[in-house]
């Protein structure tokens, strides 16, 4: 198959389908499962409460397509993101350039990737802070990306994550995951 460049990626018929052009091929897993659509429910509702009530920035759910590195044809759909008030400009039809949080609800087929590729993609483009959230260890990881070096703080049950992009994010991984 024919690598293809970001353009033609987004000349394909729209689909709900989780996509993904890497490095120029087209990755098409199967849908996420009902547990995992459960929590990124959940989590999207709380975060786009606490961000509209703040005024602070879009948060919006897979799948959405974000232009990593145009140059080298990178599009991901992370489960959720959030785009800062002040980087609106970078939302067009598209996500031009690297979200300030990417939300990632692992899954059995996912973790590996989820905490390897792509969070080191995330962190290489820019991405400010990337939520790991584990159902099965029911647990959520909160990894700084910027500035470098990374700092990584696991949070389980009724303990409030703090969060260097959400101001006064007062969740915890039970309301989340419960």
């Amino acid at each position: 198959m024919a690598k293809l460049r970001v353009d033609e990626y987004f000349d394909l018929p729209e689909s709900l389908r989780p996509m993904e052009l890497v490095y120029g091929v087209v990755r098409e897993p199967p849908a996420p499962r009902y547990g995992h659509q459960s929590v990124v429910t959940r989590l999207a509702a709380l975060l786009h409460r606490h961000a509209c009530e703040r005024a602070l920035g879009e948060v919006c759910v897979s799948p959405v397509d974000v232009v990593l590195d145009r140059e080298s044809a990178l599009v991901v759909q992370p489960d959720i993101v959030f785009v800062a008030r002040q980087h609106l400009h970078r939302i067009k039809d598209q996500i031009w350039g690297p979200p300030d949080l990417v939300i990632e609800v692992l899954s059995q087929r996912t973790a590996l990737r989820d905490r390897t590729t792509r969070l080191g993609w995330y962190g290489r483009y820019g991405v400010a802070e990337c939520w790991l959230v584990d159902i099965e260890r029911r647990c959520i990881d909160v990894v700084e990306l910027t500035p470098q070096p990374l700092r990584q703080t696991r949070y389980s049950g009724n303990v409030p994550l703090r969060s260097a992009v959400l101001p006064d994010w007062n969740a915890s991984a039970a309301d989340v995951l419960s």
